[in-house]
């Protein structure tokens, strides 16, 4: 990710995203997402990089990753980001395996569940 120097109240960060004000600020309790900066007043200041990085959150929940599996990701996509800025390799490819295998099953599964919906609807609606 390249540095983006514009920036945003939290109000316009969930307007972008779809996510609660309520969300956001838990993401940042939890350390997930640390607002870039904050006012003179205390109001929380995000970034278009932290844009992304929540575009990615929101990317990663429905799969099922916990808030601590989320921060190890987004610390190695961030690695991932500088070692290709530098040129260079960093991280694990092992574990970016394994996240994309958890993810390809979790997908799957999801796939399998709505299906059964769909089936359940189209039973309804033939009633």
């Amino acid at each position: 990710m390249t540095a983006r120097t514009s920036t945003m109240h939290i109000g316009e960060l969930a307007e972008r995203t779809g996510l609660s004000l309520r969300t956001i600020r838990h993401y940042d309790d939890v350390g997930l997402l640390p607002a870039t900066s904050r006012t003179d007043g205390g109001f929380r200041v995000y970034s278009e990089d932290d844009f992304e990085r929540l575009t990615v959150i929101k990317q990663m929940k429905p799969l099922g990753f916990s808030l601590e599996e989320m921060a190890e990701i987004l610390d190695i996509l961030a690695s991932q980001d500088a070692a290709e800025a530098n040129d260079g390799k960093a991280g694990s490819a092992a574990k970016l395996t394994e996240i994309l295998e958890k993810a390809v099953h979790q997908r799957t599964k999801m796939a399998r569940n709505l299906a059964q919906a769909d089936e359940f609807i189209q039973r309804l609606r033939g009633l």
